[in-house]
């Protein structure tokens, strides 16, 4: 019998071209290469006999589970996201796509992060969800607007120090 889990909350239908891409290939790779090593590893391990003692066959087990379950999330999610591509009318305010280079007032620390769909977020770098409450702070900003993000650490005030459609050089 499987685990419940609660609903996950509904988060926004927007990805980047770049995002939706990185997605189908995972769908693909996890479909047609992944999925079937594994099932022929489990043919394998289940054909050694004892499954209760089997670790190998648990671990397949578990691990082609884990792998349609992604499939599964994918197959359904792709279909709903929405490919955002083009710049908004007003290129100096924060939109969907924006690479946002923030200070810190009380530190004076720079930040850069680029304004993402929930299913590519990635913090090694700097992609941050749009749903986020830093992103949601400052989206429709302009350069040189301050603004107050509530984070888990606690609020946080920030300004905007330059906003750029085009990836960072470099």
């Amino acid at each position: 019998m499987g685990r419940w889990r609660p609903p996950a909350e509904h988060s926004t239908a927007l990805i980047t071209r770049e995002g939706h891409a990185r997605l189908k290939h995972e769908l693909d790779e996890l479909w047609r290469l992944r999925r079937p090593e594994v099932v022929k590893a489990l043919a394998a391990a289940a054909a050694e006999g004892d499954r209760s003692e089997n670790a190998e066959y648990t671990y397949r087990k578990k691990q082609l589970a884990e792998i349609d379950r992604r499939v599964r999330y994918l197959s359904k999610r792709l279909p709903l996201l929405r490919v955002i591509e083009s710049t908004p009318s007003d290129p100096q305010s924060v939109f969907f796509g924006a690479w946002v280079e923030v200070e810190d007032v009380a530190s004076g620390e720079l930040a850069r992060y680029r304004i993402v769909g929930p299913d590519e977020t990635d913090a090694r770098l700097g992609h941050i969800s749009i749903d986020s409450p830093l992103a949601r702070a400052m989206l429709k900003r302009r350069v040189d607007d301050e603004f107050e993000a509530v984070l888990p650490a606690g609020p946080a005030r920030f300004a905007i120090v330059e906003v750029s459609y085009l990836p960072p050089a470099g």
